[in-house]
């Protein structure tokens, strides 16, 4: 049966980043509405135009690539397209979850929705009709560009061939369509070819790593706060005044939320004049955070700009009676590839000092609690190796942190010899913020029991809130015990709705915007 989900509707403005995150992660459902199908149809009778009057146009009557020049018989028009289909669906290693692959698929609707890929309008009902009825092709993660390889794979399945996820497991693509009441796809002339073409597939990723990073920053603030409090920050650092004379957007936005998490906190009171200067670690958490936030706001435009583009090769512009087909360039996802990229040098900064904040709540010679936050440490290890785990992610985002847009190969036989390599470091992003988020499920298991060490005053009115709602579900570490689990729970717990937004409404709209 279809989801039953809110829709978002796709018709004459794009699709952005949290509406193609919300399909994605099924919490819509994906809508065509009037204007979106009548460009789809003027696009596709282009291609109809174009093969009647049999025109030489790159990948509809022609070969592709570095065989762009071997023009096709009229009977191999449709058979093209369903070549293509098979020999690009070469991708290698595990596949991609659920999700990222639903964010490909979206961005593959929202793009040819635009109307100057030409596709037979067909192709994209079976799209959202895969959405719609939680059909999931099974697509390997790895063999990507920056195109080609990915979308080939979802093409692949909606002509029934090759395996999906559906009613919870892995089945025949032809199977799974029957079950649900739909027909394989006929991919006609172009259809294959757009299937796997434009950055589609790099814009879907991105529009998770956009929103997933989004919330990581709001969270890495108010877990930084809790920290900053344990360690009896010292909050003239986070002086409105003071601030302004370095008005960056991201650390004003950053020490409003840092004031707004720790107003009324008699902590922070109680330990006011308690040291001269705090280390870097705690007393930047503005700049650090706040340079964070700029960058992902400029990613995000990068994102968004995409997704309000066509990114096919050719693209058909006009009208059946003054039409243009035009081999471009569009598919070249350079912009989303230094975006991807800049967010995963950004994100690994959050983990990179929120690493930092977790040594020195561990260590007491800075700290002055005792030793790895447990009552009786020797006999017992306490937090002692979560800071390890913590270096050793923050160390992996630092390489996943190093450009892969840098990087270039020549593929197609000198045809194609510069390459984004946006899908891998949309990839790599996903990582970086992946890792991240479990370096700050350990700053806050630490932060929150390094509080018990400390004198029973309230915190501050966000902070309070942090650390009611994890002891609500982690207990103080009274003695060692198994981890894992706590750093897994919460986790999950900072990544799905609730914990987050309960936060949020104790500072109030304005207090709480980043």
């Amino acid at each position: 049966m279809p989801a039953v989900h809110p829709p978002v509707l796709r018709d004459g403005a794009p699709l952005g980043c949290e509406e193609i995150a919300a399909v994605a992660q099924e919490r819509a459902r994906l809508e065509i509405g009037p204007a979106a199908r009548a460009r789809l149809e003027n696009g596709r009778a282009i291609v109809t135009r174009i093969l009647a009057r049999g025109e030489r146009a790159y990948g509809v009557t022609t070969g592709l690539g570095a065989l762009s020049d071997v023009a096709l018989a009229p009977d191999e028009l449709a058979r093209i397209s369903r070549n293509t289909l098979l020999s690009h669906a070469c991708g290698v290693g595990p596949p991609l979850p659920a999700a990222e692959t639903r964010a490909i698929m979206a961005a593959l609707v929202n793009d040819m929705c635009h109307g100057n890929s030409g596709v037979d309008p067909s192709v994209v009902d079976q799209l959202v009709a895969f959405l719609d009825r939680r059909i999931d092709p099974v697509v390997p993660g790895q063999g990507s560009v920056g195109y080609i390889v990915h979308g080939a794979h979802i093409g692949l399945a909606l002509t029934g061939i090759g395996e999906v996820v559906h009613d919870g497991r892995r089945r025949p693509a032809g199977e799974a369509i029957a079950a649900a009441g739909l027909r394989p796809l006929d991919v006609g002339p172009k259809d294959g070819l757009s299937l796997g073409n434009g950055t589609r597939c790099v814009t879907g990723l991105s529009c998770l790593v956009a929103t997933e990073a989004a919330r990581l920053a709001d969270w890495a603030d108010i877990v930084a706060a809790l920290s900053f409090e344990a360690l009896k920050g010292q909050t003239d650092a986070f002086d409105e005044a003071v601030l302004a004379l370095k008005p960056h957007p991201g650390l004003m936005a950053v020490g409003r939320r840092l004031r707004a998490l720790l107003a009324g906190s008699a902590m922070a009171a109680r330990f006011r004049g308690h040291r001269t200067q705090d280390a870097l670690s705690l007393r930047a958490i503005p700049q650090v955070h706040g340079a964070t936030r700029d960058q992902l706001a400029q990613a995000r435009r990068q994102v968004e700009t995409e997704l309000g583009s066509a990114t096919d090769n050719p693209l058909v512009v006009g009208t059946p009676e003054a039409y243009r087909v035009i081999s471009n360039a569009h598919p070249h996802g350079q912009s989303l590839a230094m975006a991807a990229d800049l967010t995963a040098l950004a994100v690994a900064e959050l983990g990179s000092i929120a690493e930092r904040r977790i040594a020195r709540l561990l260590n007491p010679a800075p700290s002055g609690l005792p030793a790895f936050l447990v009552s009786r440490p020797g006999v017992n290890s306490g937090l002692m190796i979560v800071q390890y785990v913590a270096a050793s992610l923050a160390a992996e985002n630092r390489r996943l942190a190093q450009p892969a847009v840098a990087d270039n190969f020549v593929t197609s036989a000198l045809q194609e010899d510069h390459l984004s390599l946006g899908t891998p470091a949309a990839l790599e992003a996903l990582q970086a913020i992946a890792n991240t988020w479990r370096i700050l499920a350990i700053e806050y298991l630490c932060a929150a029991q390094a509080i018990e060490f400390l004198p029973a005053l309230p915190l501050g009115r966000g902070t309070a809130v942090a650390r009611r709602l994890l002891r609500s579900d982690v207990p103080a570490l009274e003695q060692d015990r198994f981890l894992s689990p706590d750093i897994a729970r919460v986790e999950a717990r900072m990544r799905a709705p609730g914990w987050l937004e309960t936060i949020e409404a104790s500072l109030g709209p304005a207090d709480a915007s980043g």
